[in-house]
């Protein structure tokens, strides 16, 4: 029967690796047409993860993006453990998995000729969580971008503050807010893109203070989670509640831009900035 077994698993990684099924409208797309289509669906337009390199090679003109800070990682102050293990393994094999250094790449280069700083998040590394490198991180960028006098992009993809870290998490709240107002003394424009998920201690903080905030559409952007607030306010709440279409009809973002548009999107604003 071994070879009935071998087959069988090999039909089984051939499908999976033929198909991508949609996470909103379930339907089985083919995995070059998802990736061809930048990982979001043709039929429904839902926006799939891609990864901090991903986006940066997407945004940044070839060959000009720069790396910052890259040897900023996590460090494990409070010798965290919990049942499943030490908070250092985790973001050791984060690490390696992923091969980036933190939950945010962040570096310089062109978006359609025009210079900016960037800051993005990628959710794979340990849900895309605030710690204190990542913060550490977005704030050297604010601080690169106000030195150099270049306007700050910044992409968030976060579950929110790295619990791992206590209170030294939710101290990259206010420092990152801090990093980013000011830039302001000098009028140098800060953009915030909001993809999916953006919540927690991130969406509110750096993720919410752009001098124009975009979001991806569809995309989950909250604080506290929806039972949390039904079961507080003991009420209904509506179906498309805490998508980045609501906040736009509610003003709390000011623009919902597909992928695919996003370089263009971001160099038409910074081309202002840049007359």
């Amino acid at each position: 029967m071994a070879w009935y077994t071998d087959t069988t698993t090999e039909r089984k990684k051939a499908k999976k690796s033929l198909w991508v099924k949609c996470k909103k409208c379930h339907s089985h797309i083919y995995e070059n047409e998802w990736i061809n289509n930048l990982n979001v669906c043709p039929n429904c337009n839902y926006h799939g993860s891609i990864t901090s390199w991903e986006r940066i090679n997407l945004i940044f003109d070839k060959d000009t993006f720069v790396e910052l800070f890259s040897n900023i990682s996590p460090i494990d102050s409070l010798k965290f453990n919990d049942l499943k293990g030490s908070y250092k393994d985790k973001y050791e094999n984060n690490i390696k998995k992923t091969g980036i250094s933190e939950a945010v790449t962040t570096g310089h280069g062109k978006i359609n000729g025009n210079q900016a700083v960037i800051a993005v998040m990628d959710f794979r590394f340990l849900g895309g969580s605030l710690g204190s490198g990542t913060g550490e991180k977005i704030l050297q960028a604010a601080n690169y971008a106000y030195d150099k006098d270049l306007p700050y992009i910044v992409f968030s993809a976060s579950g929110g503050a790295r619990m791992q870290e206590g209170a030294l998490s939710l101290m990259q709240m206010a420092k990152t807010c801090a990093g980013v107002a000011r830039l302001n003394k000098k009028n140098i424009p800060y953009i915030s893109v909001l993809t999916n998920p953006t919540t927690g201690g991130v969406s509110a903080s750096y993720a919410m203070m752009g001098d124009l905030n975009i979001s991806e559409p569809g995309a989950l952007i909250a604080f506290a989670g929806r039972r949390v607030i039904e079961q507080t306010i003991g009420e209904k709440l509506p179906d498309d509640f805490q998508t980045s279409e609501y906040l736009l009809e509610h003003g709390f973002v000011d623009s919902i831009v597909n992928r695919k548009d996003m370089k263009n999107y971001l160099s038409n604003v910074l081309s202002y900035y840049n007359r």
